[in-house]
C-alpha cells in the first residue's frame, strides 16, 4: 500500500487521490512524513544521512529526555534509518540507546546530549548535573566505563536490534487499513487471534446520522508475505473477517441505511505491550523510556461538512454541559481527546485560497459548548447522543433521577428496547455497566481488555491509549498490560473492574454449534478502588509501604442530648495484609474521638449509611477527609443491621480453625468478645457493640461486591479498637499498668506536623520524616502506629531505651543486619498473598477460578516467584537473628533480647522469634525451585503432596503389572521379541511378528496391523489401561492443585510467619531510632522519665533543647536553643515579685511578634512526644513525669469546608482541652481570644487561665499578646512568667521608623514589656507612612487607656488619696 499524505485538508475531504497527484502535493502542508516512506526527496530518501560533527555512532554520552534524569548512552544508528542523527526543522536530533536493562532507545534533542566523561566525574557525584541515586543508572555508567574503555567498533556490538521506537510509528500516515495488515509474529510472540468477537456499532436511537463513504485503499507491497521495511505497519492485532457458518454470536450487524456503504471491519484492539503508550503516572520518574502518548489520527478528525459538526453540537449541548450525579464524573461527560503530536513540523508556504478555505475551518472566538469524541468519518459517538445518558433523563437501576433521595449514582437505567438492538456482547456489557456506572470496566475480549463508550474515553484521557476504528468509542490494550493501567486508574480515584471470559473462543463454538445465539459466557472478577488493594497477581507490586484503610462509619444520632454526644460503630481494614479493627465508642460534640481515628488510620475510602449521615459527620467528611473516596450504602440490604452480619458470617465457610478440611465454625476472639451471652446461637449482638458489627457488616457487603471477601475474612485478623482516651481517668492514671499510651488527637498531630506538614500536607518537614529511617515496608508502618501513640510507662520507656543504648553499642553486627534488612520485600503483604493462593474455597467458588488467562503461565510464574522471594526473605530474618548471638544476652533491653532470642521447646517463655529452621527446610525440599520458577509449575517432590505420591505408585505399580503380562505372554506365544506399541490411546498393543501369528489365542483382540506384525490387545491390557490411564488422570488433577496445597501448607503456619515479621518490624523501628539517636544533630541525650507518686507535682524540665525538625533544616545559623521549666525550680529563675514560683504548672509566654514563641511551644510539644516513644532528643537534659496527653491550641485557620470560622475553630480547640485535659496532661495555647474583638478576647482568655491555673493544674505554656493578662497574673504563685528575649536599638516613640530590632530567639524569665507589632509591620512592608499614622493611633489608644486605669484608682481610693490623683490627672491633661 503506498503511503497516502497526511495534509490538512485530508482530514475534510475523503476524496481519494491518485499516486501522481499525491506526488505532487507531497510538499504542501505536509505536517509529517514517515522516514521509511519511498516517497522522501532530499536528505529524507534512501541516502543515509551523515552525522554531526559533535557526535558519531559508538560515541558514549549523558542523554536525557524531556522530563527523566540524565543516563549513560551510546550512540547509534536507527536500524531502518541507518543514521545516529535527524533534522526537524531547527532541531536536531540523536539517535541513543541507554544502558539499561533491558536496553531501549529514543531519539534525543540535541542540546541534551553531553559528553559522557566518567561515572568517577564531578558530574556524576551528589550535587552534580548528572547525578542520580537510581541504582539502574547508576549499573548503567558502569557499563558505560566499560564501554569508553573498549574500541568503536565493539561498542558498536552492543548495539541491541530493537524494533523502530514509538516516534517512528507516530509518522505513519492515516491511511493506512488495519485489516490489510499481517500480523508479526515477532512482535506479538506469536500469539494468534483466538476472539472472532466483533463489537463494531452503530448508532442506536441516535439523533444525527452523517453518511459515510469508504476510502479505497492500494495494497501494501510485501516480501514474503509481510509488510516491507519500506511501508512499516502499525502493530496491531488483526480481525479478519469469518463465514456467518463461524461468526460469533457476540457479533453486531446493524442494517444499513440506503445511503451507507459497507462499512469496514471494526478493528481489534490488539496492540502489543510494547506498542500501548505509557499512562501517566507521578511515580514513574526514574527510566529513560520516554511516555508515548500516541493518538489515532481518525479519532479528532471532525465532519466533513460545517452543517453537520454544528448539528451535532447542537444535538448535544444538553448533554456535555452536565454528568449524572455518579461518583465517577467522567462517565457520561463528553472528553476532549489530547492532541495527536505535540513534534515540530517544517514551516511550508501555503497559498491564499487554501488559506482561504482552512479559514472556513477556524474555531470561532467564543469555544463551542461541547467537544465531544468524534469517529473517524466524523460521525459523534454513540454514547453521546443516547438519550438514557442525558442528564435531564437519566435514572438509577430502579428508575430514580438524581433528585430522588433514594438515587443511587452507581447504577444506570438501559431500557430493555435499547438492549435488544444490542449484540450479545454489548448486551452483556451494558448489562454490567448498568450495575456498576460508576466503575470502569475492563471487558476481556480473546487475549484483550476493551474499553467502550464512556469507559473508553476515560482510558483515551487518563491512561493514553487510542480509540480504534468504528462510530462508538473503543479502545483496549493486552491482558499482560492490566496491572499497568488499573493502578493508574486507581490512583486518579477510579474503580476499575475485571470481567473475565469463561470459556475459550473454541469451547464457546464448540457450545454454541448451530444455535443462532453463540454468547460468550463472562462474569465480574474483581472490582478494586483504592481502600480494596489487594496486590494479587493481577494487580502487579506494591509501591508504597503505606496503609490505605477501608472504613465504615455507623452512627447513632444523638442531637437531642444535651451535650451533643454521638455513638460511632467503626470497622475498617488494610486490604493489603488483611487485618481488621472494629470498635464502637462515644463521642464529644466536636467528633474528637472520630477525627482522632482517621488521623492515626487514614482512610483512603469511607463507607456510611444513605441518609443516615449527621451534620457533624459531614463537617468531618468536608474537612479532614476530602481526598478520600466516599460510598454511601443502602440501609439493610447493603449497610447489613448487626443481626443480619452476624448471621451472613456464620453460615460461610469464612472461620473455619482448622484449615480446608474442618468443618468446625469458630467464631475470632474479637468478634466473640462482641456478641451477647445472652444469644446461644450467637446471632446478637451485644449493646455495646451493635453499630461495630453494623459497621462490619457494611465492610463485608463491599468485600463480597468486589469479590476480595473469602481472602480477606478468611485470615481470622481481627483486633478490637478502642479510643486511646476512653478509659483514661480524670482522678488518677495509672502509668505503671504499661498498658496506657499517650493520646494525640487530630488536632495535635496537625498543630504540631507530627504526620504532615500544614502547607502542602505531605510528609515534608514532619516529625515523621525527621525520624523514619526504617529499611522494610512493614517496619515502617509499624513506626506510624508508635509515633501516633507514645508510651506512658516509665518502665517499658527505659526498655526501649536500654535497647536504642545497645544497639548504638553494637554498631559493627547493627551495620550487617541493615544490609539483610534492606533486601527484605514486604513479607507481611507477600502473607496475606499467599494465603488468598492457597485457599480452598476460593479456588472453587470465585470466578478467577474459571477465567481463562491468556498469560496464565507469567502469573504462575510470578506466584511462584513471591513464594520463593516470601522463603527467601524469611531465611534472611534467621541470619539476621544469628549476627546477634553471643551479644543477645548481655543486652540491657528485655525487649530486644527477646528480638534476637529464638524460640526453643526448652526453654523459657521468653524469647519470640519462632524457630523456622524446619519449616523453611520442608519447603526447600518440596519441590524444584529453579525449575519451577522458569516453568511455572511446581511438581512436588516425594512425600510433599500425599495424592501426587499416591498416582505415582498407581502409575507404577500398573506399569509393573503391564511389564509382568508382557513377559508372561512372551513365554506363552514363545516369541522374546514381542512388545508393546502405540502412544495416547492406543498405547498398550501386543506387536507380534507374522512367524508366530499361528500361535496368537482365541483371547486376543486384533486392534491393527503393519507389513509383518499384528497388533492385538486382551481384556487384561485394556482393564490395566483403564487404571493407568485413572491414575495419569489422578495425577494431572494432583499437579493442578499442588501449587495451591503447598502455599495453603505454608499458610497454615501463618502464626509462625506473622510473628517473625513482627520481630524485623520491631528490630527494624529499634535500628532506627538506635541511628537517629547516635547521629542527631547537635547534642543528644537520653530523656529520664520518672514515675509519679499521688501527690507529686507532675514536672518537665529541659534545657539547652532544640526542635528536631527546624534544626536539621536550618540555613540561616545556628537553631538557638533554649531552657523551658514547667512544675519544678528553676535555678536561672529570677524573683522578681518575692513569691515563688518554683512549682508553677504554667508559663505565661510573652514577647515580640516573630519572635520564636510558637517554634518554642512546638519544640516542648515535639520533644516530649520523642522522649516517651524512647529515642534521644535534641537536648542536654530531658527530664519530666509521663505525659497522659498533648493538648495544642495553635495557629489561626478556619475550617471553611465545614463551616467553622477562626474564633469558632479556637474555642472548639479550647473546650477539647478544658473537658478532657488533666494533671498530667501537656497544653500549648498560642494567642488564645485574637480572633474576636480585644476585650472577648481578653476576658476569654483570662478565664481559660484562671481555670488551667486553679482547676486543670496541668503544665501548660499559653502564649499570648494580651499584656493585661500578665497584669493580672503577676502574682498568681501557680504562675510563671516568661519571655522570647530582643534587643531593641534607637527606640523611638514617636518615630518607629528608627527603631531595629533583634529577635534573640531566647526563652528568659520575666515579662516582654510591648510586643513591638511595628517591626513586623515593616518586615511585611508596610508603606512607611501607614506605620506612622498607625502609631499615632496606638498612642491614643494607650493614653485613653491609662486615664481610665487612673479615673478607677481614684473611685476606688479615700478623698485624701483621690485629691491627689486629681491633681496628678489634671497635670496630665496640661501636659498632654
Amino acid at each position: 500500500m503506498s503511503k497516502a499524505q497526511n495534509s490538512i485538508l485530508s482530514y475534510f475531504s475523503k476524496t481519494p487521490k491518485s499516486e501522481k497527484t499525491q506526488n505532487k502535493e507531497k510538499n504542501v502542508l505536509t505536517p509529517k512524513q514517515t522516514r521509511s516512506s519511498p516517497n522522501r526527496s532530499g536528505s529524507q530518501g534512501d541516502k543515509k544521512e551523515k552525522a554531526t560533527g559533535k557526535v558519531a555512532p559508538g560515541d558514549v554520552v549523558w542523554a536525557k529526555l524531556e522530563g527523566y534524569p540524565w543516563w549513560p548512552s551510546l550512540v547509534c544508528n536507527h536500524p531502518t534509518l541507518h543514521t545516529c542523527t535527524r533534522t526537524k526543522g531547527r532541531n536536531t536530533d540523536v539517535h541513543v540507546q541507554f544502558f539499561d536493562n533491558p536496553p531501549s532507545r529514543a531519539w534525543v534533542k540535541e542540546k541534551y546530549v553531553k559528553p559522557f566523561t566518567g561515572s568517577d566525574s564531578a558530574d556524576f557525584q551528589r550535587g552534580g548535573q548528572f547525578f542520580s541515586a537510581d541504582p539502574q543508572c547508576r549499573k548503567g555508567a558502569t557499563e558505560a566505563d566499560k564501554a569508553v574503555a573498549s574500541s568503536v567498533a565493539d561498542r558498536l556490538k552492543l548495539v541491541v536490534d530493537l524494533q523502530p521506537s514509538s516516534d517512528e510509528e507516530e509518522e505513519e500516515e492515516e491511511g493506512t487499513k488495519i485489516d490489510d495488515i499481517d500480523w508479526d509474529d515477532e512482535i506479538f510472540d506469536n500469539e494468534a487471534d483466538n476472539s472472532k468477537e466483533n463489537h463494531e456499532e452503530e448508532e442506536v436511537g441516535a439523533e444525527t446520522k452523517s453518511n459515510k463513504k469508504k476510502t479505497p485503499q492500494k495494497p501494501t507491497p510485501k516480501k514474503n508475505g509481510r509488510p516491507s521495511r519500506g511501508s512499516k505497519a502499525k502493530r496491531r492485532r488483526i480481525r479478519l473477517p469469518s463465514d456467518d457458518s463461524e461468526d460469533s454470536g457476540d457479533e453486531y450487524k446493524p442494517a444499513k441505511s440506503e445511503n451507507e456503504s459497507e462499512s469496514e471491519d471494526s478493528a481489534g484492539s490488539g496492540v502489543d505491550e510494547a506498542d500501548i503508550s505509557e499512562p501517566e503516572t507521578e511515580s514513574d520518574t526514574g527510566t529513560p523510556v520516554k511516555n508515548s502518548r500516541k493518538r489515532k489520527r481518525g479519532s479528532v478528525t471532525t465532519s466533513k461538512t460545517p452543517g453537520v459538526a454544528t448539528k451535532a453540537k447542537e444535538n448535544l449541548s444538553s448533554f456535555a454541559n452536565t454528568t449524572p450525579s455518579s461518583p465517577l464524573s467522567g462517565a457520561s461527560t463528553p472528553l476532549t481527546p489530547l492532541s495527536r503530536s505535540s513534534t515540530p513540523h517544517t514551516p511550508v508556504s501555503v497559498s491564499d485560497k487554501t488559506k482561504s478555505k482552512l479559514m472556513a475551518w477556524a474555531a470561532p472566538d467564543t469555544p463551542p459548548e461541547t467537544s465531544a469524541p468524534v469517529s473517524e468519518d466524523g460521525t459523534v459517538y454513540m454514547h453521546y447522543t443516547l438519550d438514557f445518558l442525558k442528564p435531564e433523563k437519566i435514572k438509577d437501576i430502579e428508575g430514580r433521577r438524581p433528585d430522588h433521595t433514594e438515587y443511587d449514582p452507581r447504577t444506570l437505567y438501559v431500557p430493555d428496547t435499547f438492549k435488544k438492538k444490542l449484540t450479545p456482547a454489548m448486551k452483556q456489557w451494558w448489562e454490567i455497566k448498568s450495575k456498576h456506572f460508576d466503575t470502569v470496566l475492563f471487558f476481556k475480549v480473546g487475549k484483550f481488555y476493551e474499553l467502550y463508550h464512556m469507559d473508553a474515553v476515560i482510558g483515551v484521557t487518563e491512561l493514553g491509549l487510542m480509540y480504534m476504528k468504528g462510530n462508538f468509542a473503543h479502545s483496549g490494550f493486552p491482558e499482560i498490560a492490566y496491572s499497568r493501567y488499573a493502578d493508574t486508574l486507581i490512583q486518579k480515584g477510579y474503580k476499575a473492574a475485571r470481567v473475565e471470559q469463561m470459556e475459550s473462543q473454541e469451547s464457546a463454538e464448540e457450545k454454541a454449534a448451530g444455535k443462532a445465539n453463540k454468547l460468550m459466557q463472562r462474569e465480574l472478577c474483581r472490582i478494586t478502588s483504592k481502600g480494596t488493594k489487594t496486590f494479587n497477581f493481577m494487580d502487579g507490586d506494591s509501591t508504597e509501604s503505606g496503609s490505605d484503610y477501608l472504613l465504615a462509619i455507623a452512627e447513632k444520632n444523638s442531637e437531642e442530648s444535651s451535650g451533643g454526644e454521638s455513638t460511632y460503630g467503626v470497622c475498617f481494614v488494610d486490604t493489603s495484609i488483611g487485618k481488621f479493627h472494629i470498635g464502637q465508642f462515644s463521642d464529644d460534640r466536636h467528633g474528637s474521638r472520630l477525627r482522632t481515628l482517621v488521623s492515626h488510620f487514614r482512610p483512603a475510602e469511607i463507607l456510611y449509611e444513605r441518609g443516615h449521615i449527621s451534620q457533624k459527620m459531614q463537617q468531618i467528611f468536608n474537612g479532614h477527609l476530602t481526598s478520600a473516596l466516599k460510598e454511601a450504602l443502602t440501609s439493610g440490604t447493603e449497610f447489613w443491621d448487626s443481626s443480619k452480619t452476624l448471621k451472613f458470617l456464620s453460615e460461610g465457610d469464612y472461620f473455619l480453625p482448622g484449615g480446608e478440611n474442618s468443618e468446625k465454625f469458630q467464631w475470632p476472639q474479637a468478634i466473640k468478645a462482641m456478641i451477647s451471652e445472652t444469644d446461644s446461637l450467637g446471632l446478637t449482638a451485644s449493646d455495646e457493640y451493635e453499630l461495630a458489627i453494623k459497621a462490619l457488616g457494611a465492610i463485608t457487603w463491599y468485600l463480597c461486591r468486589c469479590c476480595i471477601d473469602q481472602e480477606l475474612l478468611s485470615m481470622k485478623q481481627f483486633e478490637e479498637y478502642t479510643p486511646l482516651d476512653q478509659k483514661q481517668n480524670k482522678k488518677g492514671v495509672e502509668f505503671a499498668s504499661g498498658k496506657q499510651k499517650m493520646v494525640l488527637d487530630s488536632v495535635t498531630l496537625f498543630n504540631l506536623e507530627v504526620m504532615e506538614n500544614s502547607v502542602t500536607g505531605t510528609t515534608e518537614g514532619t516529625l515523621l520524616e525527621r525520624l523514619d529511617q526504617c529499611v522494610t515496608p512493614f517496619g515502617k508502618r509499624l513506626f506510624r502506629q508508635w509515633l501516633c501513640a507514645p508510651l506512658c510507662n516509665p518502665s517499658a520507656i527505659d526498655d526501649r531505651l536500654d535497647a536504642v543504648e545497645d544497639l548504638m553499642a553494637a554498631q559493627d553486627v547493627v551495620t550487617e543486619v541493615m544490609e539483610l534488612m534492606k533486601k527484605l520485600p514486604d513479607l507481611e503483604r507477600l502473607l496475606s498473598k499467599i494465603h488468598t493462593l492457597g485457599n480452598a474455597s476460593r479456588s472453587k467458588n470465585h470466578p478467577d477460578s474459571r477465567a481463562i488467562f491468556y498469560d496464565d503461565v507469567t502469573y504462575s510464574k510470578k506466584k511462584i516467584e513471591d513464594f520463593l522471594a516470601t522463603l527467601n526473605g524469611f531465611k534472611a530474618t534467621q541470619d539476621i537473628v544469628l549476627k546477634f548471638k553471643g551479644k543477645g544476652q548481655n543486652f540491657k533491653s528485655r525487649l530486644l533480647r527477646q528480638l534476637v532470642t529464638v524460640q526453643k521447646s526448652d526453654t523459657s517463655n521468653s524469647a519470640k522469634f519462632p524457630d523456622l529452621v524446619e519449616k523453611l527446610r520442608f519447603f526447600d525440599q518440596a519441590f524444584d525451585q529453579q525449575k519451577a520458577k522458569a516453568q511455572g509449575v511446581i511438581v512436588p517432590s516425594k512425600g510433599v503432596d500425599p495424592e501426587y505420591d499416591q498416582s505415582l505408585d498407581d502409575i507404577k505399580s500398573t506399569q509393573a503389572k503391564l511389564d509382568t503380562y508382557l513377559d508372561q505372554q512372551r513365554q506363552r506365544l514363545g516369541c522374546r521379541s514381542l512388545q508393546y506399541w502405540g502412544t495416547g490411546k492406543n498405547r498398550y498393543q501386543l506387536e507380534v511378528p507374522e512367524g508366530v501369528l499361528q500361535r496368537v489365542p482365541d483371547e486376543y483382540e486384533f486392534e491393527s496391523q503393519k507389513k509383518g506384525f499384528k497388533r492385538y490387545r486382551t481384556k487384561r491390557i485394556m482393564g490395566l489401561l483403564a487404571e493407568m490411564e485413572a491414575a495419569e488422570t489422578r495425577k494431572v488433577d494432583a499437579q493442578k492443585d499442588c501449587m495451591r496445597r503447598i502455599f495453603n501448607s505454608f499458610d497454615e503456619n501463618y502464626t509462625s510467619w506473622h510473628s517473625a515479621v513482627q520481630c524485623m518490624a520491631v528490630l527494624d523501628v529499634l535500628i532506627n531510632m538506635a541511628a537517629y539517636s547516635r547521629c542527631g544533630d547537635g547534642v543528644m541525650c537520653r530523656p529520664q522519665l520518672v514515675l509519679p507518686e499521688d501527690q507529686d507535682q507532675p514536672f518537665l524540665e529541659l534545657r539547652e533543647a532544640r526542635h528536631p525538625c527546624i534544626s536539621a533544616t536550618f540555613s540561616g545559623g545556628d537553631f538557638i536553643p533554649n531552657d523551658t521549666v514547667i512544675g519544678c525550680h528553676d535555678d536561672n529563675a529570677m524573683e522578681t515579685d518575692g513569691i515563688d514560683h518554683s512549682d508553677s504548672s504554667i508559663v505565661l509566654v510573652t514577647g515580640p511578634n516573630m519572635g520564636g514563641k510558637s517554634t518554642l511551644m512546638r519544640q516542648v510539644g515535639v520533644i516530649v512526644i520523642m522522649a516517651q516513644l524512647g529515642v534521644y532528643v535534641p537536648a542536654e537534659k530531658c527530664r519530666l513525669t509521663p505525659v497522659d496527653r498533648v493538648f495544642t491550641r495553635l495557629g489561626a485557620s478556619d475550617r471553611i469546608m465545614s463551616g467553622e470560622s477562626t474564633f469558632y475553630v479556637e474555642l472548639s480547640e479550647t473546650s477539647a482541652i478544658l473537658q478532657h485535659a488533666t494533671r498530667h496532661s501537656l497544653v500549648l495555647l498560642d494567642e488564645l481570644g485574637r480572633g474576636t474583638a480585644t476585650y472577648d478576647g481578653t476576658a476569654i482568655a483570662c478565664a481559660v487561665v484562671r481555670e488551667l491555673s486553679q482547676n486543670v493544674r496541668s503544665r501548660t505554656l499559653f502564649s499570648t499578646h494580651y499584656h493585661s493578662l500578665v497584669e493580672e497574673f503577676t502574682h498568681d504563685p501557680n504562675i510563671r512568667l516568661g519571655h522570647m528575649a530582643c534587643m531593641v536599638e534607637n527606640e523611638n516613640d514617636e518615630d518607629p521608623s528608627q527603631e531595629t530590632i533583634t529577635f534573640l530567639y531566647k526563652f528568659v524569665s520575666g515579662a516582654c514589656p510591648k510586643s513591638y507589632g511595628f517591626n513586623a509591620a515593616r518586615l511585611a512592608d508596610i508603606p512607611e507612612q501607614i506605620i506612622k499614622v498607625a502609631r499615632i493611633k496606638a498612642q491614643e489608644f494607650e493614653e485613653h487607656a491609662d486615664n481610665l486605669k487612673v479615673f478607677r484608682n481614684i473611685c476606688s481610693t479615700d478623698e485624701a488619696l483621690g485629691k491627689d490623683s486629681l491633681i496628678s490627672l489634671q497635670n496630665q491633661i496640661q501636659v498632654s
